[in-house]
């Protein structure tokens, strides 16, 4: 069944959703803040900053009006920026005229309160105002599902029915939408992984090579899954879509800008001049603050973790600390 569908974010992410929704059949609009953007994109079927080369469907429509966009909507994907999320939420609160099913595919944790996304959009969205709330997430880079590449990824509810509504919405030849009701491992895996991500990518601009990455990302894993744990996180959902899927890809990958991110920092460029020159939000960095002290709190063992912290807070050379860590205590490899 045909729905409406108001997409909020206009980035690479949110503007590649929106074009898996129209190619579905589904009546699409976009908002996002810059008039210059959303005129582009409607005159032009372009979105040249985030998306270049890539011509959007002529059936998108895009808006800078938040009350114009979410009117009617039958769902609302919210795809902005972590630090953004509670700021936008209560703009579409003010202007909300029904009770739509809120989805969200960003990833992150809240800085100071260390909240996962689901948790602050329900803080702002009552729910008069909200039927459920879904995280869509997994192995996917903008650029790919923009030209149709393969992808599979998860969505994400505790009531399974909103998960397989989301699944309907999304699913297409080309387009593969899994269900979990773990919306804690999906949220904390698709979070976390950014983390690793960095490090993957300054072990590169170090010149390391497979070997290294290979043991960043199963040791990473090994701590995404302990803080999950004890946050009350399914251990299996870190090794599906949302875990080891969502991690391989990121650590991987020119595509992903956390992994573009360590790659300089791994070269010797500074931190605030890399954050400068990426041109969109590396969402790993303020994730690991977060992390990092989610894991003190928790009294959890996060040594990559604190090793990124240490790069990105305390001034610590990366050439150091990939030493410091390989010289730590001995353990065994089953201790969780």
């Amino acid at each position: 069944m045909k729905q409406k569908i108001a997409v909020l974010g206009a980035g690479s992410w949110g503007t590649a959703l929106a074009m898996v929704l129209v190619e579905n059949g589904h009546d699409v609009t976009i908002w996002g803040h810059h008039k210059e953007q959303m005129e582009e994109m409607n005159k032009n079927h372009t979105n040249s900053h985030y998306l270049p080369d890539i011509q959007l469907p002529m059936e998108l429509k895009a808006t800078g009006d938040l009350e114009e966009c979410v009117k009617d909507a039958d769902a609302v994907l919210f795809v902005v920026p972590t630090k953004a999320m509670r700021e936008v939420a209560q703009k579409f609160v003010t202007v909300c005229n029904n009770q739509p099913v809120i989805i969200h595919a960003s990833k992150g944790l809240e800085q100071k309160t260390h909240k996962r996304i689901s948790e602050v959009l329900m803080d702002e969205i009552p729910e008069n105002k909200r039927k459920d709330v879904v995280v869509l997430s997994g192995p996917s880079h903008a650029e790919e599902v923009a030209v149709k590449d393969v992808t599979t990824i998860t969505a994400a509810a505790e009531k399974i029915e909103y998960a397989e509504y989301v699944q309907r919405l999304f699913s297409n030849e080309y387009f593969r939408v899994y269900t979990n009701q773990d919306v804690i491992g999906v949220e904390l895996g698709a979070a976390l992984k950014n983390i690793i991500a960095l490090g993957s990518g300054a072990l590169h601009g170090l010149g390391y090579g497979d070997n290294a990455r290979a043991a960043i990302m199963t040791r990473g894993l090994a701590e995404i899954s302990r803080l999950g744990v004890a946050m009350g996180a399914d251990p299996l959902t870190f090794i599906g879509l949302s875990g080891v899927g969502d991690l391989a890809v990121t650590c991987t990958s020119v595509h992903s800008r956390n992994w573009r991110a360590g790659d300089l920092l791994g070269k010797g460029h500074s931190l605030d001049n890399v954050l400068d020159n990426m041109g969109m939000i590396v969402e790993g960095v303020s994730t690991t603050k977060a992390a990092y002290e989610l894991s003190r709190d928790l009294k959890i063992e996060m040594p990559i973790t604190e090793t990124i912290y240490s790069v990105l807070y305390e001034n610590e050379k990366v050439e150091k600390v990939v030493k410091d860590i390989m010289l730590r205590e001995h353990k065994s490899e089953q201790e969780f």
